[in-house]
């Protein structure tokens, strides 16, 4: 298993991508690491509200993929300098000020991979 530090993989998330869609939130992601794959998304949590995979989906070179379609069979292909919005559905979950985000996807290399990050929402 490889180990990711987490400086490396808070880079990820785009500061300033955090929106505030009418029932949920989008963020963005850019890779900035190098070639890799997502295998599964565990969660994603603003503030305290938890979005489960059934509630994400990942939009990508023009393709959406449900969060539950992510696996080890079946792998989002996230090439360095590749960027992807994560939209979460299902609830109101953006404060004004900054939000809390923590994002958890599974890679076949590292394993569970957790990113933290704080953000205010884009007007």
């Amino acid at each position: 298993m490889v180990i990711v530090p987490e400086f490396l993989i808070r880079r990820i998330y785009q500061k300033g991508s955090l929106k505030r869609l009418e029932n949920g939130a989008s963020v963005v992601l850019k890779n900035v690491l190098g070639p890799g794959l997502i295998s599964g998304f565990n969660f994603v949590k603003i503030n305290d509200t938890v979005f489960e995979a059934k509630d994400v989906k990942f939009i990508t070179n023009g393709k959406e993929v449900a969060g539950t379609d992510v696996s080890e069979e079946n792998p989002v292909i996230f090439r360095l300098g590749q960027t992807g919005t994560l939209v979460m559905n299902g609830q109101d979950c953006i404060i004004d000020g900054t939000n809390k985000i923590i994002i958890e996807a599974m890679n076949p290399e590292a394993g569970k991979v957790q990113l933290s990050a704080e953000d205010t929402p884009q007007v």
